[in-house]
């Protein structure tokens, strides 16, 4: 007799050893069909897997997200079984689950997206077999004689212990490793896409073989994937790569890859970001500061930097001397901090900095604004007494709150602990975490405690923001430390007058500057506020003879603070009304010969309004209004 207990603690008896799927029949079919997989001892095993002993059991089912990743783990079977079909000399290597979907790095000859459909159709016959996954156990000897002519799955099995057992799953003619689980069978997946292709280094090692990554998303509910597929294409049109390039914000070129330029438009939004800063920052009791970009090694090997990050930074040699380009500004701030004497009374202390910073990345990891080599980081950090920590963090957080409310985004919260690789003692981890922790509660917002995910010096909240879209971005964090004022011997006097170790905050807001501004750019879909909008309006004369008149508006607006060019081609005004729309400009002014009569404006704005007769005066006041007040709403008159 086994007897299963499940989450809500009632009790089934078996007279005989169930499977997961008798167990789930037990209460309905129908439950049953809706069932992918059973958790016993926070292990997830496969349904038809026997059940020996009495256990405590939750049945996973499509409903759940471990339900959506096992069945897109299975569609990467399915896919790489179609693809073996039609490439037979191709060399499977690894196919796992990721964020969005599922990839498969094959050795095989280039393909292109033209060949997904002809994959797509294969899989639809996979699919349709309904075949079951079949779980197999072999010896390590048997897997390297079953894979013999695949040097990667080869290379694998070697890297196993020698007495470790080897689990295959096999669907169909299709047989692969896998320590599974997988779905019952492959007509669970009723709606699956192939969606790019991409290269991939084996290991992600330069050196090695360079296969074919391709990528697809997979859903139990057709109409699911049909939801995705549209959101896909809502993202497409807001591809800030593009809309910068129509734009003309920044672009992107060869002699400088991962290095973006900013145009004369996208300077002028970033500006307008920095201000934004720089007003909250000031109004928060921060101060600005600046370091240099390029620092000697002593003080990389000081901060732990050259032992802990020296492959992602860039180099020189300097009257013989080594430098690196700085990765990031805390050492720097350091130094700033050392240059005068502080008290109890002075802290705590809040210095900020706009600072250009350089990593390395592979460059298949590059992703317009998303994934640079050069970057600009809004980096404060605070320096104070043990018991300022929970104000402090509490006064990150709250800023954080007003900055990403200004530009309609949500946020959630997420609490990294210790990594295996940090550098600080164990009591200095606890309380620094501690401390985080502490000041959480007292913000009252749920988090998640991500284990082992903080910065090699410390633990750190990190900051998730919420698109239009729904997408999330980690841009803002806030990470603890008390071993950079360790090993730079930084000290206040405290009341006692005698010397205390400061404690330390680092903390970005916006992130990386650069990437903060793709998502804006995404999240507005090009459609900036009045505030924001790189050019707020445009001046279109109705003919060439109303030109230099409509100049000099242009000049006025613009001296009055008003981001503001002038349309004056040859060409229809109903064209240059057209192009000024589809480049979302705010504010689309015509100058006719009454308007110059007169000396009035006439006024379209993005949301289909004209208002015709307006005085300077009755434009000016409310245009300015609106943009001192860094409003979201459209409606300006």
């Amino acid at each position: 007799m086994i007897s299963i207990t499940f989450p809500d603690k009632t009790i089934k008896s078996f007279e005989n050893n169930p499977t997961g799927m008798d167990v789930a029949q037990s209460i309905s079919e129908g439950f049953a069909r809706n069932c992918v997989a059973m958790k016993i001892s926070d292990r997830l095993l496969d349904l038809s897997l026997e059940i020996k002993e009495d256990s405590e059991i939750e049945l996973i089912t499509t409903k759940q997200k471990e339900g959506l990743d096992i069945l897109r783990h299975s569609s990467a079977h399915v896919m790489a079984e179609a693809v073996l079909n039609i490439y037979p000399d191709a060399k499977l290597t690894i196919g796992p689950v990721v964020e969005d979907g599922f990839y498969y790095d094959i050795d095989m000859a280039p393909i292109s997206e033209d060949d997904l459909p002809a994959i797509e159709a294969e899989i639809k016959k996979i699919v349709k077999a309904k075949a079951g996954f079949e779980r197999k156990v072999v010896s390590k000897e048997e897997a390297l004689e079953l894979f013999k002519d695949n040097p990667f799955k080869i290379e694998l099995i070697n890297e196993l212990p020698g007495d470790e057992e080897i689990s295959l799953y096999q669907n169909g003619n299709f047989i692969d490793l896998c320590r599974g689980p997988h779905i019952p069978h492959t007509g669970m997946i009723k709606g699956l896409k192939l969606l790019k292709i991409s290269g991939a280094y084996w290991r992600a090692d330069q050196s090695r073989e360079q296969l074919q990554r391709l990528y697809g998303i997979s859903f139990f509910d057709k109409k699911e994937l049909n939801r995705y597929l549209n959101f896909i294409e809502e993202a497409k049109k807001r591809d800030h790569r593009k809309l910068g390039t129509r734009l003309d914000l920044y672009s992107f070129h060869d002699e400088a890859a991962g290095m973006p330029f900013f145009h004369a438009r996208g300077i002028a939004m970033w500006n307008t970001l920095l201000d934004y800063w720089r007003e909250e920052h000031k109004a928060a009791g921060y101060v600005e500061t600046k370091t240099p970009v390029m620092l000697n090694r002593k003080l990389w090997e000081k901060s732990g930097h050259w032992e802990n990050y020296r492959e992602n930074m860039y180099t020189s040699v300097i009257d013989d001397e080594e430098y690196a380009i700085k990765p990031m500004n805390c050492p720097g701030g350091m130094l700033l901090y050392k240059t005068r004497s502080y008290s109890y009374r002075d802290l705590p202390l809040r210095s900020g900095e706009i600072g250009l910073v350089h990593r390395h990345e592979l460059s298949g990891a590059l992703s317009g604004l998303f994934r640079v080599r050069a970057f600009h980081q809004d980096d404060a950090h605070i320096f104070m007494t043990p018991d300022q920590i929970g104000d402090e963090v509490l006064g990150v957080l709250r800023l954080a709150e007003r900055i990403y409310r200004r530009f309609g985004l949500t946020f959630h919260l997420e609490l990294s602990t210790r990594p295996d690789k940090s550098i600080g003692t164990d009591e200095q981890w606890e309380t620094a975490t501690n401390g985080l922790k502490e000041a959480l509660e007292d913000y009252g917002q749920e988090y998640m405690i991500n284990e082992g995910d903080g910065a090699f010096y410390g633990p750190k909240i990190d900051i998730h923001i919420k698109d239009a879209l729904g997408r999330t971005w980690q841009c803002g964090t806030v990470q603890l430390d008390m071993s950079l004022p360790e090993r730079f011997d930084l000290t206040y006097k405290g009341q006692d007058n005698e010397k205390h170790r400061p404690i330390m905050i680092h903390r970005v807001i916006y992130g990386s500057m650069e990437r903060f501004f793709g998502i804006l750019v995404e999240h507005f879909a090009g459609k900036f506020p009045l505030w924001l909008a790189p050019v707020q309006a445009v001046v279109l004369p109705i003919n060439q003879d109303l030109a230099e008149y409509a100049g000099s508006v242009r000049q006025e607006l613009d001296f009055l603070g008003i981001r503001t060019e002038i349309d004056a081609r040859n060409e229809t005004l109903k064209k240059k009304i057209r192009e000024a729309q589809l480049n979302y400009v705010p504010l689309i002014i015509t100058i006719g010969d009454k308007e110059k009569e007169s000396r009035t404006l006439s006024v379209r704005t993005l949301d289909g309004k004209v208002r015709m007769g307006l005085s300077m005066d009755e434009f000016i006041k409310p245009v300015r209004e609106h943009i001192k007040n860094r409003t979201l709403d459209e409606s300006v008159f």
